[in-house]
């Protein structure tokens, strides 16, 4: 028996079923990597960052979540630049969807017992999304843009529903937009820190003690 379409498992029904202790045989996720591209680029060098963002409340199966993962990078790596952009997928498949499995061969009337005992086996993982959460998001260059904003329209062919593609005022994945990052940079009032930055604290004792030597 094969697998069952997307569309058996589109809507969010109940709660949160996640694997535990009580959730047990649960398959792995098919999407392992969810960082993509230069990783390790400093934030100075990829200012644009641009989003693949949910406009229904849905679940996503990991199948999908890594069919759209392959087809964004392969673009993106076509059309961008080898080393020109780190992908991040954002959502996470926890969710655990069940199937009951039915016979269906002849005289299978008489082997199962129908809607009796119906709590089905784990047969997959699927992400939870809300409207307005960002799915994939990209960084890289200015020069990119176009390639970016086409990888993560490719992206969303791979999902049901509705997605939009939104290019961000932030610089990077920061939560600074383009303008505050270059005035708070040339401060110094942040500095680098990997892939995000981090607010320069000012010690009060310190302040304090280059206000006497001024006096």
């Amino acid at each position: 028996m094969g697998r069952r379409p997307a569309r058996c498992y589109r809507y969010q029904k109940n709660r949160p079923f996640p694997k535990s202790r009580f959730n047990r045989g649960v398959p792995d996720p098919k999407i392992r990597n969810f960082d993509l591209g230069r990783k390790t680029a400093t934030v100075d060098e990829f200012p644009l960052c641009v989003h693949l963002v949910s406009l229904e409340k849905e679940q996503l199966s990991s199948e999908a979540l890594e069919a759209a993962r392959v087809a964004v990078n392969k673009y993106v790596t076509k059309y961008g630049g080898k080393d020109a952009f780190h992908i991040r997928v954002r959502a996470h498949p926890f969710h655990v969807i069940r199937i009951n499995k039915m016979l269906s061969c002849a005289g299978a009337d008489r082997l199962q017992t129908g809607m009796r005992g119906a709590w089905g086996k784990p047969c997959g993982l699927v992400a939870r999304v809300d409207i307005g959460d960002v799915i994939i998001s990209v960084r890289g260059p200015e020069k990119c843009k176009a390639a970016f904003v086409e990888g993560l329209r490719r992206a969303s062919m791979k999902f049901p529903g509705r997605q939009k593609v939104v290019v961000s005022d932030k610089w990077g994945f920061t939560k600074y937009t383009q303008d505050q990052y270059r005035k708070l940079r040339a401060s110094g009032k942040i500095v680098p820190d990997g892939l995000n930055v981090k607010l320069v604290k000012e010690n009060p004792y310190v302040m304090e003690k280059a206000l006497h030597a001024r006096d």
